[in-house]
């Protein structure tokens, strides 16, 4: 898995609205958020979803992008996001490209981790979370992190 300090792999790929995703676009822009999630519709990763889904706002004032990633099929992961109401991008990554990338796939089972990236301005990887079965603490890590490095120019 990667470390902080590491750049941040760029990968493009399309979203359940289906439009284009490009990390490399938010360098210099905002901050992201890349989390990964091992299965659409399981009760852990429903909990961790809403848990990002009704703090989306908080994430976006704090000059961050939310971006969520699994191995389920695009479809799988479209109809998961109209069902939960989300308003931030979710991406099936089949392929496993991406996940891969990132060092967040299981072994054997071949799904992700439940792994969380900051992201930097600078595309540096800033903080790792990796809690598989504290779903909660991937939102409360992230908006502790978001908040102690906010630029001065944020409110």
């Amino acid at each position: 898995m990667l470390t902080v300090g590491d750049l941040a792999p760029d990968f493009e790929a399309v979203d359940c609205r289906g439009e284009p995703v490009h990390l490399a676009s938010y360098r210099g822009q905002r901050r992201v958020v890349l989390f990964f999630f091992p299965k659409a519709f399981s009760p852990a990763c429903t909990l961790e979803v809403r848990n990002f889904r009704d703090n989306y706002e908080r994430i976006s004032q704090l000059n961050a992008e939310l971006i969520g990633i699994s191995v389920d099929r695009a479809e799988r992961n479209c109809r998961f996001a109209v069902e939960e109401g989300l308003q931030f991008r979710l991406i099936g990554d089949e392929s496993r490209a991406i996940s891969e990338k990132y060092g967040v796939l299981w072994p054997v089972l071949r799904v992700d981790r439940r792994a969380t990236f900051v992201i930097g301005l600078d595309g540096r990887i800033q903080d790792v979370f990796h809690h598989e079965v504290q779903v909660y603490r991937h939102l409360e890590d992230v908006l502790d992190r978001l908040a102690a490095t906010r630029s001065p120019a944020q409110p």
